[in-house]
This record gives C-alpha cells, structure tokens and sequence, in this order.
C-alpha cells in the first residue's frame, strides 16, 4: 500500500530543543528576577530546575501535562519563598507566558523547511510530540495537517495513544503511516508497536541502542525525501 501520511516527531527532530530551553528558561528567570524577586534572591535558575525536576517526580498525575507542571511547579515555589497563594499562581502564570514565548523560537535544521514544503505536495503531514510546542505557533505551521501532543492525548510516546489518535484522524491504515523521529524508545519503538513504518533522525551518529532497528536511518533531513521513497517502493 503507498505511503499517505508522514508523522514526526518535534524537538530534535526538526531543530535541536536545548537551546530553545535554555533561553526560555532563561526569559522566565528574568521575569521572576523583576516581579517576584523573593525567588531569586534565593533560588539559582539550576535550582529552579532541579525544583521543576523534584515536583515533577512528586507529581505523576502531571507527567503529561509539561505545561500544567511548569505552571505548577512556579507557583509551589513563589510559595515557597513567602509570596501568597494568590501571588504565586498570578506570577505562575506570567512567567510562564515567558517561557512559551521563547519555547516557539527555534532554529529548523537546515533545509526542514524546504523539505517540509516538498512532503506537503505528496502527503498529509502531522506532528506527534511529548513537549508542549505548538507547530501551528511557528514558520512550518502551514505544512502540517494536524498534530497531537502528550498533553492533548494525556499520555506520552511510546505509549501508543498519540499513534493511534493520527491514524483516526487520517483514516488510514498503519502501514500507509511513516513516522519520523529521533528517539529510538519514544518514536521508533512507539511508531512500531502500531505497525507504522519508522525512519530514525540520528543526527547525532550514534549507534544503535538494539532493538528491532528503524526502516531507515537518517543523519540529515536532506536525506528524508529519498528514505521515504525507498520505504514507499518496499511497502508498494
């Protein structure tokens, strides 16, 4: 059956996330350093993190929920250093108005864009993150049909339930499905116990970790198109 749909994969897939938190984390600390300058007085932005760490493992009700947690996790520790309930959540709220807005400034991997452009022509394109970034917010929102997100979904890949919410969404069956990313637990594992077809973004050239491997195995996204292709003629 040919392919129909393209699935993938957001932070370090299509740009390198590290980056884009860091300054996000960064633009939050500088909003809480003006307005509740109680947390910093105290508190190091590691020790921010290590907190949003803490309460994330405290908290597993919130383990899908990225955005809720950051929220939460803010207003814990506003509390923490002395501001009110009130207070804290307001800030909570502000600060983290911050972070989304850095969160959605990345830098593509070069020629995403112009590969993105070209899928679009053939395929129905959709995201599938664990993270809280909006494709639709950015410059590649006008290629993508749809996308799900662990909050959305309230479950994170591998877990099949982002997976399965893709192939509803499309009306297609599994093997017309390619999804790419570059976790080999979350997206190649996740992509495969649905019957997807997986191609693997290692941008990193890193070595397998074992496991049943990915249909094909990329180093850039320059190399997509042809990896589709090869997948395409072997599932036609």
């Amino acid at each position: 059956m040919p392919i129909k749909v393209i699935t993938f994969d957001l932070d370090n897939t299509l740009w390198d996330v590290e980056p884009v938190i860091i300054r996000a984390e960064q633009a939050q600390y500088q909003w809480l350093k003006i307005h509740r300058p109680r947390v910093n007085k105290q508190l190091t932005l590691e020790n921010l993190r290590d907190f949003k760490n803490d309460f994330y493992r405290q908290n597993p009700r919130l383990h899908h929920q990225i955005s809720e947690l950051r929220i939460a996790s803010l207003t814990a520790i506003q509390i923490s250093v002395g501001y009110s309930p009130k207070e804290a959540e307001v800030g909570a709220v502000l600060a983290f108005e911050q972070f989304m807005a850095l969160r959605h400034q990345v830098e593509f991997y070069e020629q995403a864009l112009d590969i993105l452009e070209e899928l679009d022509q053939n395929y129905t394109l959709g995201a599938l993150t664990n993270g809280n970034a909006d494709i639709h917010k950015m410059d590649a929102g006008g290629y993508f049909d749809f996308s799900y997100s662990a909050e959305q979904v309230n479950a994170s890949k591998p877990h099949p339930a982002m997976f399965e919410a893709a192939l509803k969404t499309c009306n297609v069956e599994a093997d017309e499905v390619i999804h790419v990313g570059d976790n080999p637990e979350h997206d190649v594992f996740g992509a495969q116990q649905v019957g997807m077809h997986c191609i693997w973004m290692n941008s990193d050239n890193v070595v397998w970790p074992g496991g049943q491997p990915a249909d094909e195995e990329i180093n850039q996204l320059c190399e997509l198109p042809k990896a589709i292709n090869r997948i395409d003629r072997r599932n036609s």
